[in-house]
């Protein structure tokens, strides 16, 4: 009973709130924001040159930046190398002109890439997607 009696008051009247963690965080994640934003960490791959679906055949050509949110995203896709470059390729290929010519179509490609390497990826994220070079002929 006298157990019983103890949980109950420290439960009602003799509860202590805890520090509030979250406010002692918000410096640092202001530091970290910080770094992140004046140091962008951009990962630039290799030309690369694919026909695209449909009639009449065409080719795009595009050379494409990846940016990181930090060092671990950037080792993992020099990681992925090959296998990061393949699933661009894939995508590409599935692309009809139609798709790309617009920018909205643009701006779409651009997300199914991130979100195609940032599902093959373990730790890193890739925060986003910048075409250096886009011929499309």
């Amino acid at each position: 009973m006298i157990t019983g009696l103890y949980f109950v008051y420290t439960a009602t009247v003799g509860y202590k709130d805890s520090k509030i963690r979250e406010e002692l965080e918000i410096p640092k994640f202001a530091i970290e924001r910080q770094n992140r934003e004046s140091n962008p960490i951009v990962y630039t791959m290799d030309k690369i040159t694919v026909n695209l679906d449909g009639y009449p055949r065409r080719i795009i050509q595009t050379e494409i930046s990846l940016e990181m949110l930090d060092e671990k995203g950037f080792e993992e896709v020099v990681d992925l190398g090959p296998e990061a470059r393949d699933a661009i390729v894939r995508i590409l290929h599935s692309k009809k002109f139609d798709d790309v010519e617009t920018l909205q179509g643009k701006l779409f490609l651009k997300d199914q890439i991130a979100s195609t390497l940032n599902s093959r990826m373990n730790e890193g994220v890739i925060k986003e997607v910048y075409f250096n070079e886009f011929i499309v002929q």
